[in-house]
Order: C-alpha cells, then structure tokens, then sequence
C-alpha cells in the first residue's frame, strides 16, 4: 500500500501546479492527465508531469513511462516527469532507472517530499530584513532570484512569474534583503487545509548563511498566520532536505525528477 504522505505529495503537487497553469493564462489539455501540471514557460520547473495511480506495478510503469517521453520530446519547453517513489510497487521501484532508460528516459535528479504540523514561530535572521511580495516589481525581483538561484538568465524567472496574480493575491510570497539587495525569497500557497511551501530560493553567492531556512520560516510564520493552517508540504532537492528538517518538517517520499535522455539538467544541483 502507498504512503499516505506520498499520495499528499502528489495530490498537492498536482493541485497547486495547476493553479500555477491556470494564473499563466493555460487550461488543462485534453484528456492528458498530465495536462493542467503544464505552464509551457522557459522557466521548467513550471513544467511537470505526474502518474496518478497508487501502488503502480511494473508493467504499467513502463506503458507511463513511454507516454511521458512522447510527451515531453512533443514539447518545446524544458520540464520534468515526477515519479513519487512510493507510489511505485516494490518491483517498480526497484526497476524504475531501467525501465526509465527502455522508455528514453534518465533520472535527472532525485528530491523529497517533505511535511509536518508546525507550531506559529516568529521568524528571525540578523542579517535579513524580509517584505512581502505586493506589486509587479517585487514579482519581477522574486522571478529573478529564482532564476539566478539555478544558473538561468534573469528574464526567464521575470516571464515565469510576471503578471502572475496568483503570487500577488492567494501566495504568501516573501523576499528578503541584505544590505538592500535582495537575496533569498519563498512562497507558502494554502491548499486544500495546508501550506505549499514552494520556490524558495537563495542567490549562489549568499548560500550557506541561513537564508533559505529564514526564508522558509518566513512564509510558513505568514501564512499560518493568516490562515491558521499548521501543516506544511514541500518538494525539495536532495540539497535542501536538511534545510526543512531543521524547522520540523519530516521526509515522505522520495521524489524522482526525469528528462528525456540527453536533456539539459537545469535544476539537479
């Protein structure tokens, strides 16, 4: 049987990319269950697609795993297939890089599915000052960071969220600066009794200060704060599961990230 964590992973991945879809402009495609998580943007960790069964067995994987490359070669955006590892049978798991590589499919890079039931605590970092995301330039600012954060030319994180209501009006969206500069953000985005904690994000010269970990404490603070909702759900990379463990949030799956084979990895660092 699957985790329950896993199935929330994925139930929450799919509700809030959705969302992300729909405030782009998009809608979902037809009867692709794959569809609505799709933002067609340069920005790829916008794009995803997700298996919807639970306990997958082998031989249905595979038959996945050749629509989802077929997929993503059709398209012209970079994005990503998420494999939930727990929602896979045992032999699935076990044979998931092989029969990935059958299907022309490589595991990008591996993550987590993180969550918990956090207390409200205020947040603090000496060397920060944090404000909230409210108009078209902070949203341009927190694009940035995003893209920066993972190599990638500064336009494309401002088209990926720029003109975006959704970050503006429903996200508990943070950046927070030092020395004036802005240099690390985070989003926490209710949904369906929780808080997707989502693009937190740390400029490559200002790691390793606690910045990510202040970020992330911000917009759970926020957001708990204006909802009430206590419980916490997050993807993140291998990098980043320390990170969220700290402030309390336990690992529930994890999360494999495939690419067509040969693709250029963007966000595996």
């Amino acid at each position: 049987m699957p985790i329950v964590g896993a199935v929330e992973s994925r139930d929450q991945l799919v509700a809030v990319w959705s969302r992300i879809v729909a405030a782009r402009g998009g809608r979902p495609a037809g009867d692709d269950g794959a569809g609505p998580l799709w933002a067609g943007s340069p920005f790829g960790f916008f794009n995803a697609l997700t298996l919807s069964g639970d306990d997958i067995p082998a031989e249905e994987l595979s038959e996945e795993l050749v629509r989802a490359d077929a997929f993503l070669r059709a398209r012209p955006e970079d994005g990503y297939l998420w494999v939930f590892e727990d929602l896979l049978s045992p032999r699935a798991r076990a044979e998931l890089a092989d029969r990935a590589s059958e299907a022309g499919l490589e595991i990008a890079f591996t993550g987590w599915g993180m969550d918990g039931e956090l207390s409200p605590a205020e947040p603090h970092h000496a060397g920060l000052q944090f404000r909230r995301v409210e108009t078209e330039d902070d949203l341009r600012t927190f694009g940035e960071l995003n893209a920066l954060a993972y190599d990638m030319p500064p336009a494309v994180g401002h088209e990926a969220f720029a003109g975006s209501r959704l970050w503006l009006d429903e996200a508990y969206a943070w950046l927070g600066y030092r020395n004036g500069q802005a240099v690390t953000c985070g989003a926490a985005i209710p949904s369906a009794g929780s808080l997707v904690v989502a693009f937190v994000a740390t400029l490559r010269e200002e790691s390793r200060r606690g910045f990510g970990q202040a970020a992330a404490r911000q917009v759970i603070a926020e957001g708990t704060r204006a909802t009430g909702h206590r419980r916490v759900v997050l993807h993140t990379t291998v990098a980043g599961r320390p990170v969220y463990e700290r402030i309390g949030l336990r690992p529930a799956t994890a999360i494999h990230f495939l690419q067509p084979t040969g693709a250029d990895d963007s966000f595996g660092d």
